[in-house]
């Protein structure tokens, strides 16, 4: 079982949270957020910062407790291993590399450890910092608050020294409906979205864009998903391909923080139906 945090039933926003989701949420999408009466998928992101503290969140947030979660569901062979995990990175890098070095309680802090030359203490300093900040706070997003904070250590499983793909699966009210497809994350990182039956539906530089190709575990990935998400109205769970083999990533339920924009707008529209339809149907 995952650890859960303190449930906080019907809990209202402060006036300061409310703001700053408000400007924040301003800056990046040029419009005011309806936080009170989402349409959008960005918006309800907002709401969900604000309102929405379901104490399973923290738990399967969690990169260490999520494997473990999701290994007891799914099994072993969906699990990256855990090399090492703690709160302060060791003396000496004595892990087969290349590896990954990551925070537990945040996102995109990371470094990848592919040679000797590393400079270790000066990413035992880095990984300091991501402990002793709070992660989350200015953009409201309550879950990561409740996550232990803390460093972890896996292998490096990209072909050939370059980052694998990686998909993000939108799961609104138990069904797969959408892929987010990172590619080149390293070099000139861009993301393509597609529907369940992999046609373009958006992204950022979709215009110009090609579809990937779709990766051959991706009914493997559609059907794990949908059995992680099943009782949520909304979670995004994160997969690679590994030589044809899937291997789980983490559950996100604030992605982006709700700020990247959707191109078309359109698909942002169509996110929040589904989200609100699966609100509706009691999917919680």
């Amino acid at each position: 079982m995952i650890p859960t945090a303190p449930r906080r039933a019907g809990h209202r926003p402060t006036a300061l949270p409310w703001l700053r989701v408000q400007l924040t949420y301003l800056y990046s999408h040029g419009r005011p957020a309806r936080i009170a009466e989402p349409r959008l998928f960005t918006e309800y992101v907002q709401h969900r910062k604000l309102h929405d503290h379901d104490p399973r969140y923290p738990g399967l947030a969690d990169k260490v407790t999520a494997k473990e979660h999701v290994a007891t569901i799914l099994g072993d062979d969906w699990i990256i291993p855990t090399l090492w995990h703690g709160t302060a990175l060791p003396d000496r890098p004595d892990f087969p590399r290349p590896f990954v070095v990551k925070s537990r309680h945040g996102c995109n802090q990371r470094a990848f450890v592919r040679s000797p030359d590393v400079d270790w203490q000066a990413l035992r300093r880095r990984a300091d910092r991501w402990v002793s900040r709070r992660y989350g706070y200015w953009l409201d997003e309550w879950l990561y608050a409740h996550i232990p904070p803390g460093v972890l250590i896996e292998p490096f499983i990209g072909p050939d020294g370059a980052l694998p793909i990686d998909y993000k699966l939108f799961v609104f009210g138990g069904r797969v409906a959408f892929v987010q497809v990172h590619l080149a994350r390293e070099t000139a990182h861009r993301w393509i979205v597609v529907d369940r039956d992999w046609r373009a539906a958006g992204g950022n530089g979709s215009r110009s864009g090609t579809v990937p190709g779709r990766p051959v575990s991706l009914p493997a990935m559609i059907d794990a998903a949908e059995t992680l998400a099943k009782d949520f109205d909304f979670v995004r769970v994160d997969f690679y391909e590994v030589a044809g083999q899937p291997k789980f990533s983490e559950m996100t339920f604030y992605p982006g923080s709700g700020l990247y924009r959707l191109d078309p707008i359109a698909l942002d529209r169509e996110m929040g139906l589904l989200w609100a339809s699966a609100r509706d149907s009691g999917s919680r």
